[in-house]
């Protein structure tokens, strides 16, 4: 009797360990490449439906529709990514004699300051991606004061260096400085189709100004020079990194290159001309 209970026993077993088997076996079968962590069926069914609208109805299907997916997207690799200017050798003042300096007070500095002789210079106190269609200033010929856009409309010029955004610092949305921007560029082609427009990154403030609290800081001006980078690629326009030569380490402007914190004073303008003659612009072919 105790060798029948005995074999009972052990064919009581066999379904248990049966068991055991299909579940090792159900967790050592490959779900996808080695390495891969086997999801929940839930989670592994919502995936395959949400392919299967992309593709089709089949299992064929899917494999092939993620095929294209991977190759559309790793396809797309520009052969030159866009950048600013690059640094190259100094030029001589005489290459900006066909040049155009546009822009609001730090322009202005910029022409009292910098001792550049060539080139022309028009610029307004106050003046913005928006007040450029309308502010007055000096014309080259010096009659009369027209909007600084129909100054440069009758100036003749073979490139213009734009200087704006400081003033816009405290616009309500970044879109409405690129939307106004974009306005002035289209401007400048209209009147000057061959012209080669650059646009120059907004100059830091010193710690100073950037402690006060003011919109006129310097992460704000981090945020419009994202925008100009932007304008200058989907406008193809001339990209002048002028800020990263008046940055110190701090981020700021450094206290020994302007007046009072936001313009540069003769030190700072010298430095700023400098960087312009040491990354020129090719001229386009």
């Amino acid at each position: 009797m105790a060798g029948k209970r005995e074999k009972r026993r052990s064919w009581k077993r066999v379904p248990a360990v049966l068991a055991m088997l299909a579940v090792s076996a159900e967790l050592l079968t490959p779900a996808g490449p080695a390495g891969a962590v086997r999801e929940p069926a839930r989670r592994k069914t919502a995936e395959t439906t949400s392919i299967v609208r992309l593709a089709g109805d089949t299992k064929q299907d899917t494999t092939a529709a993620v095929k294209r997916v991977r190759i559309k997207t790793t396809a797309v690799v520009p052969e030159e990514p866009f950048g600013p200017v690059p640094e190259s050798e100094a030029v001589e003042d005489t290459y900006f004699q066909d040049a155009v300096f546009l822009g609001d007070s730090r322009t202005e500095g910029f022409h009292l300051y910098s001792g550049l002789k060539t080139g022309t210079c028009l610029y307004g106190v106050g003046a913005t991606v928006e007040s450029v269609f309308t502010k007055k200033a000096w014309p080259a010929d010096g009659k009369e004061k027209v909007p600084l856009l129909d100054a440069l409309a009758e100036t003749e010029c073979g490139r213009v260096y734009l200087m704006l955004g400081i003033n816009e610092l405290g616009w309500s949305k970044k879109e409405t400085f690129h939307d106004q921007y974009a306005k002035v560029i289209d401007r400048i082609r209209e009147d000057h189709p061959d012209v080669e427009i650059i646009l120059q990154t907004i100059l830091p403030v010193s710690a100073k100004q950037d402690a006060k609290g003011s919109y006129v800081n310097n992460e704000r001006i981090g945020v419009y020079n994202g925008v100009i980078r932007a304008l200058a690629e989907e406008k193809d326009c001339a990209l002048v990194d002028v800020a990263e030569a008046l940055t110190g380490e701090d981020g700021c402007l450094p206290q020994n290159l302007t007046f009072e914190g936001v313009h540069l004073n003769t030190a700072g303008c010298k430095i700023w001309l400098e960087y312009l003659r040491t990354h020129s612009v090719k001229e386009k072919k």
